[in-house]
C-alpha cells in the first residue's frame, strides 16, 4: 500500500485529507509538521508522496523557522529524496501563485485549498505516485 505523508499545521485539514486519501484513495497516511520527523520518514523510504502545506506556522529546522517551500527545496536538493513526488497544498490561490510556488520550490504539483472535488484530488495524487 502506498503511503502519503501529509505535512500540514492545521489538524482539521490533516484529518480531512487523511479521510479522503484512506477512504477514497485506498492509501496509507502519515501526518506531521515536525521537519526532523519529515526528514526521518523520507530518508527511511516510508513515504511514496508528500502533500506539503506551503504555510507552516510552527515548523522549525535546525533552529530556523521554515515553510513548505523551503522544506520542498531541501528534499529536492538532496539526491536521496529528489525523486520523491511533492505536491504543494495551499490556500494561496491568487493568479500566478501556482507557477511561482512550483518554480520556487521544485515541487511536482500544486493543489489549492479548500479541496472541494475529492475525486480530482485523489486522481492528482495517484497520477504522481511511482509505479510498483
Amino acid at each position: 500500500m502506498k503511503t502519503v505523508l501529509i505535512v500540514e499545521d492545521d489538524p482539521i485539514n490533516a484529518r480531512v485529507f487523511s479521510k479522503i486519501l484512506v477512504k477514497r484513495g485506498g492509501l496509507a497516511v502519515r501526518h506531521t509538521e515536525d521537519v526532523e520527523e519529515v526528514m526521518k520518514i523520507v530518508q527511511a523510504g516510508e513515504a511514496d508522496i508528500i502533500l506539503m502545506d506551503v504555510s507552516l506556522a510552527n515548523s522549525v529546522y535546525q533552529g530556523k523557522s521554515v515553510d513548505g517551500i523551503q522544506i520542498t527545496q531541501m528534499l529536492k536538493q538532496n539526491p536521496q529524496t529528489a525523486d520523491l513526488p511533492v505536491i504543494l497544498v495551499t490556500a494561496h490561490a491568487m493568479q500566478g501563485d501556482r507557477e511561482n510556488f512550483l518554480k520556487q520550490s521544485g515541487a511536482d504539483d500544486y493543489i489549492s485549498k479548500p479541496v472541494v472535488d475529492h475525486e480530482a484530488f485523489i486522481r492528482q495524487i495517484l497520477a504522481l505516485l511511482p509505479a510498483e
